[in-house]
């Protein structure tokens, strides 16, 4: 079962690690036009989500169960998954509020905290991953 497990989180963070690429790009963008900068916002609510999803696949394979976003990134800083859990959990806040309403001003704060804050923080997720992937 726990063999299950790691498989399971491993592939997780193998469309994580896509997802994160698409991000990169987005964030690359010198000057992005509102519609690229709806599209990194958007990419940005996709990484999130398969971030905190492949944190409860990881968590569960090291035999620590959670189930809801909030728990699962209160229990990843616990076990020293992520380092900067204020800024999940304000990330979990920000993605639920942009996932259900639009808003141009809304819109350029979530650019400017996905770019300048939240990337770095996912960047280090994905570095933790990577650095457990082979073992």
């Amino acid at each position: 079962m726990d063999n299950l497990k790691t498989v399971r989180w491993k592939q997780r963070f193998d469309n994580l690690k896509k997802a994160f690429g698409q991000l990169e790009k987005g964030k690359s963008i010198i000057e992005p036009s509102d519609i690229e900068v709806q599209g990194i916002i958007q990419s940005f609510e996709f990484t999130f989500e398969l971030s905190w999803k492949t944190m409860k696949d990881f968590l569960e394979s090291q035999g620590v169960d959670c189930n809801y976003p909030r728990e699962v990134l209160k229990m990843a800083f616990h076990y020293n998954v992520v380092t900067a859990g204020e800024t999940w959990l304000e990330m979990l806040s920000k993605r639920n509020l942009l996932a259900h309403t639009y808003d141009e001003k809304l819109a350029q704060s979530a650019y400017d905290l996905i770019t300048k804050e939240y990337f770095e923080v996912i960047k280090s997720l994905v570095i933790f991953f990577e650095n457990k992937y082979d073992k």
